[in-house]
């Protein structure tokens, strides 16, 4: 990318010039193809804040998800898939285009996206490949890159949702995850069949306010879930971020429904500690019964794949756009860099390429996505693109240059939940996060001796080392990825926030 282009697409000024990222040379596709048969399909499916610690095949405690599972033993799993970003849009932005949300623009759920600029499915477009996109969008704009698009407008609704088809506003009845299922499946009947094609096929499902289906109403009514180990986290070593946040169960959990959702009316008398396990169990039951019909409708299209005589040529990705706390220090929501919201499931099958059953323990991201579908297709990957294509792990080879480290940056603040600004650096064993703006405060855990991140370890004497190696890989990183402190304040000059009305409610 000339420095120049990257300069004005980035917004930089002078005091940021010294970040500018580390140039990429352009990728040829590890494989090219003699004709459109060989060349696979991709179908990328993708969950709204489906926390990875709720599919059985992550080893989750509290559900079963047998179809999802069907993913990770006839594919790979990926154990180590992290967010750059942990909130809706900007991850969407982010695997559109392959690129951090400083570059791509997207930096919050405020914006709009901007559909101009080069995105996978525009690339997949010239390279031969038919495109659709179909489900939630949320990025505003209009969506550009794909032949056929049916979007639902905003977060959507469950509920006889409204979906923009090509422009047109249409009212379909019923669920949405249902709904959604079934237009993919009939894209797929209808499509070009003399091209390959990539299909994002896009759930709402288990976004709040958590709605669930007609087949699962009733699911776990007689189940009492079990709460996650740090319930009741003290927050005693962290940083006020996590003392000022809006996403407790106990404290928080009634902003997240409507006035007139009569779901979080909780039985007279129940207050403290019983009424905060009463709302962890209205809320978790409801989140994993959206789940449930995520995974039935999984099963359905794989086998409406079987059916079509698609499988064995297809790629078919599952994801969700960032992690979700489940309780987990009392929390909802996500947006922190804490590991419950920074990690995201990944389930990739191919039957051609990949071995049943595989495991990868390798560090990738939502970055890395745009340049494997490219790469998978065999069309070129731009120097542009941040990511790297997984290709060689679904091989079943990790390359001795593969990243050792990972950088994420959260911008929305203030905003809806109050999480505050903050970037940081994640290896195999530590996390180093810095929450900036109206505070300046550090955080490390030591992620091998305590793997629930309870105990902030920044100030003790022994890490001081740590913190030093942890603070230059952070700086390497930001410089690799063309990000700084002095761009942050010029995204902080440009978006003010905003307070959300339940707090300017409750002052």
């Amino acid at each position: 990318m000339r420095r120049r282009d990257f300069i004005k697409q980035a917004g930089f000024t002078a005091g940021a010039l010294a970040f500018t990222p580390l140039a990429k040379c352009v990728q040829s596709p590890s494989k090219s193809f003699d004709n459109n048969s060989e060349r696979p399909n991709i179908i990328f499916i993708m969950a709204d804040d489906h926390a990875s610690h709720a599919l059985s095949c992550y080893g989750s405690k509290i559900n079963k998800t047998p179809n999802l599972d069907r993913l990770a033993n006839e594919g790979m799993r990926f154990d180590n898939c992290f967010c750059t970003n942990g909130i809706c849009a900007p991850s969407r932005a982010v695997i559109l285009t392959g690129k951090y949300s400083h570059i791509n623009g997207h930096v919050n759920n405020v914006t709009t996206f901007d559909g101009s600029q080069q995105t996978f499915p525009k690339l997949m477009q010239k390279g031969g490949y038919q495109t659709a996109m179909i489900g939630k969008w949320h990025l505003k704009s209009t969506p550009t890159g794909f032949d056929y698009y049916s979007v639902l407008p905003g977060q959507g609704e469950y509920y006889n949702p409204d979906f923009i088809e090509m422009g047109e506003k249409k009212k379909h009845k019923g669920y949405v995850t249902d709904i959604v299922t079934d237009k993919c499946m009939d894209w797929i009947k209808n499509r070009d069949r003399s091209k390959p094609f990539c299909l994002m096929y896009q759930h709402k499902a288990p976004h709040a306010n958590w709605k669930p289906g007609p087949d699962h109403l009733n699911m776990y009514d007689d189940v009492e879930i079990p709460e996650p180990p740090t319930f009741n986290d003290d927050y005693a070593s962290r940083s006020d971020a996590a003392r000022q946040c809006d996403m407790t169960i106990e404290h928080c959990m009634d902003y997240q429904y409507p006035p007139d959702d009569k779901r979080m009316t909780p039985p007279k008398g129940l207050t403290g500690q019983a009424l905060k396990k009463w709302k962890y169990q209205r809320y978790i039951k409801d989140y994993l019964r959206c789940i449930a019909s995520i995974d039935d409708n999984t099963g359905r299209f794989l086998d409406f794949l079987d059916e079509q005589g698609l499988s064995d040529n297809t790629i078919v990705i599952y994801t969700s756009d960032q992690g979700f706390f489940l309780g987990d220090h009392g929390w909802y929501d996500k947006r922190f860099m804490y590991e419950h919201s920074l990690r995201m499931p990944l389930l990739v099958r191919y039957p051609k390429l990949i071995k049943p059953g595989s495991v990868a323990d390798a560090m990738v991201l939502n970055l890395d996505f745009a340049s494997t579908f490219l790469d998978m297709a065999g069309i070129e990957i731009p120097d542009d693109i941040q990511g790297d294509s997984l290709r060689p792990i679904l091989e079943g080879r990790k390359p001795v240059d593969w990243r050792k480290s990972i950088y994420y940056h959260f911008y929305e603040y203030p905003g809806w939940h109050m999480v505050k600004r903050h970037y940081g650096v994640r290896t195999q064993r530590y996390k180093l996060m810095h929450f900036y703006h109206d505070i300046d405060a550090w955080e490390l855990y030591d992620l091998k001796k305590d793997p629930d991140e309870l105990r902030n370890v920044y100030d003790d004497p022994s890490y001081a080392k740590i913190v030093l190696d942890l603070k230059a890989e952070l700086k390497k990183l930001q410089h690799q990825y063309g990000d700084s402190e002095e761009l942050a304040k010029e995204f902080i000059a440009k978006y003010k926030g905003f307070i959300p009305p339940y707090r300017e409610k409750n002052k």
